[in-house]
């Protein structure tokens, strides 16, 4: 209707989208209203409508919104009085005890915490217990406060009306008591209707029988349970027609003028189809709605599936399928239903019980596929199969719910009342008053069912006049819960909603219907399995359906994909076909239409199925190719790591050797020059000390000449005592007297008697050596400096025969002296 009401509005002419807002505001506020008054809380849903509603809009010659209608049908009145087990009453009575202010609460009579027995469930929360939002659309309808104050209160003296308890009286010729605490719920609730007290409780125990032509009027109390129902059926009474009058102002606000709208839209939204574990005659209408409904679709249905057979080319019909018009002829046939028999039970005016009305239906209705019984239920009831399942209805009451009887004396109780709602709810007809005084009527009492038929009859007549489409609401749980999904619960809905039911109808026909581009699209692959031969029967069978018509350049270049495609239809039914089963071996019928391929759903696993075949195989060739690329890079992967290792361990052994070798050299350098500056040390010690002791000789007071042999060993010691030293201190494991001609040799002294060298004096012992390069003359000590070296001063195994260092050479006295 937004959307509407923004498209339709004329942008030239600002009245009309003014009136055109106005009317969509309006009929939205209309919705708050309606649910509060229409909806309950039941079993399968929070939230549901016990009446059906249709809208029009109403549209002018130039498609604009300039007004609208709201129609109802069959409110459910008995839910004020009676609501099943975990069930709840209309949502107005819990946002009026949950939302009123203190003073309202005051004014009507409704404290907190305050228990109504026609108010069960009051402790649970919902959504749609918002009084403020009900209030404010009755504000935007044109309800003032003052008139909504007095409907409320009306409704709390409802509720008050529902606390009033008969007791069973002792003698039948004097009316029921009330019970303890009933009368303070007698005096509220006339005080808030505005009624008198006495006469409100006459009316409700005691009866009035007109009789004879003279009308005498006789008064007779009633039973408890008659108490009961008149008590129950004010209530409804007054509910219904509260209900009717917030219709009749709704339309009033937004009902155009008959002459100035020519086409409309319409908006049916009805209960859907019902079973519960008690089902009654409210049901029994309801489900009756829902089979003319049904019909109505599937009727609709069926026509648009054959409209585009034939404008695809193809001729088909169904003529297999049977509708629901025999549960329809059960309920509602001529001359004999279980409608006719109920009515006819209420014409007869008499007695009648539960178990005599389901022996007249069971007897008379025998024979009938969609009625059954359950032999082994207590309670007398009957079964209906409908479209959506069988539902057991109880016929307890039934006859009393269709005759709905509303006694004279409750409406002229009414019609006394003060309150202004209720003066325009029951306004005073003198014609009717007179009629009363003049004698009853003898016309047909009009019964509820007849009454809902001939509503039912008017809605499928503007439907019929209309082009429907359907919209189905899925509940995926019944908590309201998130990302929850219950099968069963589903898979209900779906058969109440009648979806199932058109599943059946498409399967007898070609429920697969794939236009050709996504045909090609999608089972292109399927060219891959064409086979080299000819085509074979199948194929020609395949352009049978197919009328003569001359296609657009698109559709003539998909003709041969599609040829080929169909092509490899007998490859594929004779692959999937079973070994000895000609019947598994037939093709499934296909058409291809001027614009769509028509096919079954075991054609369409078939094509599926080679299609999955298709995309296996290339799965599989793909799978080969990625391998074998795979492991022609992981050995070239292993060949580059090979190199690569190979190229780091020759680097790091060069770089090792380059290392070492540079060590080396820097070793060889630090030799070189150590050896070096050994040898300019040595050089000039040996320098400093000959010319030290060539200037001082002579003046040494010691000194004396020196035979020519002692002459020459000296000069030998002096020339050649390195290398002796070396390889004297290199001849280590020579002990004794090999090492003494180790140091001779060396020394290249004379192979003779040692007895002739003695040279020691005891001057010289005292004095001791002043230099190695001194003359031994004796047995002598000679004693440089300390070496430079760092160890050279340390002999590793000392012993007496061996030289340690290089500056400190001793020489036994006893060894070089004579013996």
């Amino acid at each position: 209707m937004k959307f509407y009401a923004v498209v339709a509005a004329s942008p030239t002419s600002w009245d009309s989208h003014k009136i055109a807002e106005r009317i969509e505001q309006r009929i939205l506020n209309s919705n708050p209203v309606m649910e509060a008054f229409g909806n309950a809380c039941t079993l399968r849903n929070n939230n549901s409508s016990r009446f059906g509603k249709f809208i029009q809009l109403q549209l002018n010659s130039a498609q604009q919104m300039t007004g609208a209608a709201v129609q109802t049908y069959l409110l459910e009145k008995t839910r004020v009085a009676c609501q099943a087990s975990s069930e709840r009453n209309f949502h107005i009575f819990y946002q009026m005890c949950k939302g009123a202010s203190a003073d309202e609460r005051l004014q009507w009579h409704l404290p907190k915490g305050a228990a109504f027995s026609w108010l069960p469930n009051s402790e649970r929360t919902l959504e749609e217990d918002c009084f403020e939002v009900t209030r404010e659309a009755m504000l935007h309808l044109g309800i003032e406060t003052p008139t909504q104050n007095n409907v409320f209160k009306v409704l709390a003296g409802l509720l008050h009306l529902g606390n009033i308890r008969f007791a069973d009286s002792e003698d039948e010729a004097q009316p029921c008591q009330l019970m303890d605490d009933a009368k303070c719920s007698v005096r509220t609730s006339a005080l808030l209707l505005l009624l008198p007290e006495d006469p409100l409780l006459e009316t409700l125990r005691i009866r009035t029988i007109r009789a004879g032509r003279q009308q005498q009027v006789f008064r007779k109390p009633c039973s408890r349970a008659e108490c009961d129902t008149r008590r129950d059926c004010l209530a409804k009474l007054v509910y219904s027609r509260l209900f009717d009058w917030l219709v009749s102002v709704i339309n009033s606000s937004i009902c155009a003028d008959p002459s100035s709208w020519s086409t409309f839209i319409g908006l049916l939204d009805v209960y859907g189809f019902e079973s519960f574990p008690h089902n009654s005659l409210e049901q029994l209408c309801i489900n009756y709605a829902n089979e003319k409904l049904q019909q109505h679709f599937v009727a609709h249905y069926l026509r648009a599936q054959q409209e585009e057979y034939t404008v695809e080319g193809l001729e088909w019909s169904f003529v297999n399928y049977q509708d629901n018009q025999t549960c329809l002829d059960l309920i509602e046939g001529s001359p004999l239903s279980i409608c006719s028999l109920i009515n006819e039970e209420c014409r007869l005016n008499r007695p009648s019980s539960a178990a005599q009305l389901q022996t007249r239906i069971e007897s008379a209705l025998a024979g009938r596929p969609c009625l059954g019984h359950n032999k082994l239920s207590r309670e007398p009831s009957f079964i209906v199969v409908h479209y959506a399942g069988p539902v057991r209805y109880h016929t307890a009451g039934l006859v009393e719910k269709n005759k709905d009887p509303i006694p004279p004396e409750l409406t002229r109780l009414l019609q006394q009342s003060q309150d202004p709602v209720l003066k325009v709810l029951f306004p005073t007809d003198p014609e009717e008053k007179s009629q009363e005084e003049q004698g009853q009527s003898r016309a047909p009492v009009l019964t509820v069912v007849s009454k809902f038929k001939a509503s039912l009859e008017q809605l499928l007549q503007v439907l019929h006049r209309t082009t429907p489409h359907y919209i189905r609401c899925i509940k995926p749980n019944g908590q309201g819960q998130a990302q929850t999904f219950l099968r069963e619960e589903v898979l209900s809905q779906l058969e109440a909603c009648g979806l199932v039911e058109t599943i059946h109808i498409s399967a007898a026909g070609f429920p697969i219907r794939v236009s050709h581009q996504n045909f090609v699209e999608r089972y292109e692959l399927l060219r891959r399995l064409r086979p080299r031969t000819s085509p074979g029967p199948c194929s020609l069978s395949l352009d049978e359906g197919r009328s003569e018509w001359s296609p657009h350049t698109e559709e003539a270049a998909l003709q041969p994909l599609l040829q080929d495609i169909l092509r490899t239809l007998p490859a594929l039914t004779q692959a999937a076909a079973i070994p000895g089963d000609p019947a598994e071996a037939m093709p499934a019928p296909v058409y291809c239409g001027r614009t769509k391929v028509f096919m079954t759903d075991s054609m369409l696993e078939l094509l599926e199925r080679g299609r999955a075949q298709v995309l296996e195989q290339c799965a599989r060739c793909i799978q080969g190719g990625w391998r074998r690329h795979q492991h022609r890079k992981q050995e070239r992967q292993r060949r580059a790591a090979v190199l690569i290792q190979a190229a780091v361990r020759s680097w790091l052994s060069r770089k090792h050797i380059q290392r070492l070798h540079t060590a080396a050299m820097v070793i060889q350098r630090a030799w070189q020059r150590w050896r070096i500056r050994m040898a300019c040390l040595a050089s000039k010690e040996l320098d400093g000390v000959e010319e030290k002791h060539l200037s001082q000789a002579p003046h040494s007071p010691s000194s004396f000449p020196l035979p020519q042999a002692q002459t020459r060993l000296l000069g030998a010691i002096i020339r050649l005592w390195p290398l002796g030293l070396v390889l004297a201190n290199a001849a280590v494991g020579v002990r004794g007297f090999q090492r003494k001609l180790v140091v001779w040799a060396c020394l290249q002294l004379p192979v003779g008697s040692p007895s002739t060298y003695t040279i020691q004096t005891a001057q010289q012992e005292q004095a001791g050596v002043m230099s190695i390069r001194a003359l031994p003359q004796g047995s002598i000590r000679f004693h440089c400096r300390k070496s430079p070296l760092r160890y050279a001063d340390i002999c590793p195994e000392p012993s007496p025969y061996s030289v340690t260092g290089f500056n400190q050479i001793l020489l036994e006295r006893h060894r070089l002296s004579h013996p």
